[in-house]
């Protein structure tokens, strides 16, 4: 008799891949976090350099990192729930173009607005972006290979934060602060084809965004942001900085209402924080790059 069984490709595991792939993954991933965590420090040691070619105030100057790491803040839970729902390939490759061209923009900036604006579209790149990188290493390595994967994605990670700094500074000096930005593009560039064939697709199991949440965080925290950034030249007591601190608590305040009852997919579910390993690790990360973010914006200013 004539086999005619029908042989159905079955899909490689997640947890088979071949080696190439998987070194492919953790440089890729290790790659995109690198330029996420470096652009977080190191526009601080151009702002001298930014405050003399745009005669931009104190308040300008500020913005220019805080619009960057408030719009990373607020869109990255929704950013891996995009991967989880589109693809985490393709929205990784979506996440490295953003963030290359909004490189470019802020290269090119003419006025402090222009390059405010710039930073803004490059957080929600790199929102997108940077957790994607641990979901992708998630999905190559098998539980017991995955926690080297990540040793060295973290490693990746705090190198580009203490590097920001230093490198920062010898670009300006030795270049200009264009520069700074101008370095990101080709890397993207080179990095959009390799990442959408050399990665696996895999998908998540949200079905839908948390849009509600979302707003409301990005409220919350924008006007808690705003009225100390603000409060020097307009004065604590004044109706905008006031304004500010009423709508970002109320908004804060509300987001967390929201994710305990209202949101069927939560983008953070605050259930999480009754671990105390969860929490504990959370207001360290808190501390840490409060007080390094901070001191090293006086620190540029004052030297």
């Amino acid at each position: 008799m004539t086999d005619t069984t029908v042989r159905v490709p079955v899909p490689e595991p997640p947890g088979e891949q071949a080696p190439p792939r998987r070194v492919w993954t953790v440089t890729l991933a290790g790659l995109g976090a690198l330029l996420c965590s470096l652009d977080v420090v190191v526009v601080a040691t151009a702002l001298p350099a930014l405050r003399a070619d745009f005669g931009a105030s104190l308040s300008q100057l500020e913005w220019t990192i805080n619009a960057y790491n408030l719009v990373f803040a607020c869109l990255t839970l929704t950013g891996a729930a995009l991967g989880d729902r589109f693809g985490r390939r393709r929205m990784y490759v979506v996440g490295l173009a953003v963030f290359t061209l909004a490189s470019a923009a802020a290269a090119l900036a003419g006025g402090p607005g222009q390059l405010i604006t710039a930073r803004v579209v490059q957080g929600a790149g790199a929102a997108v972006l940077l957790p994607l990188t641990l979901t992708l290493i998630s999905e190559a390595f098998p539980a017991e290979k995955r926690g080297m994967a990540i040793g060295v994605w973290g490693g990746v990670t705090g190198l580009g934060v203490a590097a920001g700094p230093v490198l920062g500074g010898a670009v300006t000096e030795g270049l200009s602060w264009q520069w700074i930005f101008w370095l990101n593009v080709p890397i993207g560039i080179a990095m959009m084809p390799l990442a959408a064939t050399k990665l696996r697709e895999s998908y998540g199991t949200r079905p839908q965004l948390d849009l509600v949440g979302l707003v409301l965080a990005a409220v919350g925290l924008t006007g808690l942001a705003w009225a100390p950034v603000r409060a020097p030249e307009a004065g604590w007591g004044s109706v905008e900085v006031l304004a500010a601190l009423v709508v970002g608590t109320v908004s804060v305040a509300a987001f967390l209402g929201w994710e305990q009852r209202g949101a069927r997919y939560p983008m953070l579910p605050l259930g999480y924080f009754r671990r105390r390993a969860f929490s504990t690790a959370n207001a360290a990360a808190f501390l840490l790059f409060g007080s390094l973010l901070g001191a090293l914006f006086m620190i540029t200013q004052l030297l």
